[in-house]
């Protein structure tokens, strides 16, 4: 049989993502305001992991993975799978066979707003996964499902060619057509995290010569200082 390929999103740029390569999950919610964050319960299956990728969706019956299988083997090379698990605890979404096959076709990593199973076999993979959990009990395979639709996953809406962005802490969406602004933001962001690390570092070396209090904190504590 010949199946009929999907028409993925078209890939962020490599700019793009070479740019958010360089940034934090933290860094892009501090741009967005702190809002773009997926609820914290959505974590990888190892914190060596980080994926940066396009994302691509798909909306699951609770505890049924049919189109979970579909989605990974219609994907690809540069997206990163985004599917509403809708929270699902009693039964795992994924396991080693899936994670496999979706490493195999080039995805760049999978976020599931359930749980998945086989935690060591997951993390010698090295395939990036955020799950909200493990659970040994396998799924369902009716469906039904839908693919590259507006989906929520941990409480953040995602988009098909959202750029998704996940580490240790967590994963952040950030809307296509935002994706220019809050990356600049991130990056000016960084850039103070830096001087700040620098003057932290100069204060112990020599506490006498070196403000260690950043400057906004005078003003925000002069209010409460005057009402005294």
């Amino acid at each position: 049989m010949n199946k009929k390929r999907l028409e993925l999103p078209e890939l962020l740029s490599q700019q793009v993502i070479d740019k958010a390569k360089k940034l934090s999950s933290s860094l892009l919610a501090d741009a967005m305001g702190e809002r773009g964050a997926m609820h914290h319960s959505i974590k990888p299956v190892s914190n060596s992991m980080k994926t940066v990728g396009t994302a691509y969706t798909v909306e699951l019956r609770v505890g049924d993975n049919l189109f979970l299988h579909e989605a990974i083997y219609q994907g690809g090379e540069g997206y990163v799978l985004i599917a509403n698990g809708k929270g699902h605890t009693d039964s795992a979404y994924l396991g080693e066979l899936m994670a496999g096959a979706a490493k195999a076709v080039g995805l760049e990593g999978l976020v599931i707003d359930g749980c998945v199973r086989d935690r060591n076999a997951l993390e010698e993979l090295g395939l990036p996964i955020f799950s909200i959990g493990y659970s040994p009990n396998g799924p369902y395979k009716d469906g039904p499902g839908e693919l590259l639709s507006q989906i929520a996953c941990g409480g953040a809406a995602v988009n098909p060619g959202d750029l998704i962005l996940g580490d240790e802490d967590g994963v952040v969406v950030v809307p296509q057509d935002k994706i220019e602004d809050i990356l600049l933001k991130a990056e000016k962001k960084l850039g103070y995290e830096e001087k700040r690390l620098a003057t932290i570092a100069n204060y112990v070396d020599d506490p006498a010569s070196v403000q260690i209090e950043p400057d906004w904190l005078e003003e925000k504590m002069a209010g409460y200082y005057r009402n005294k």
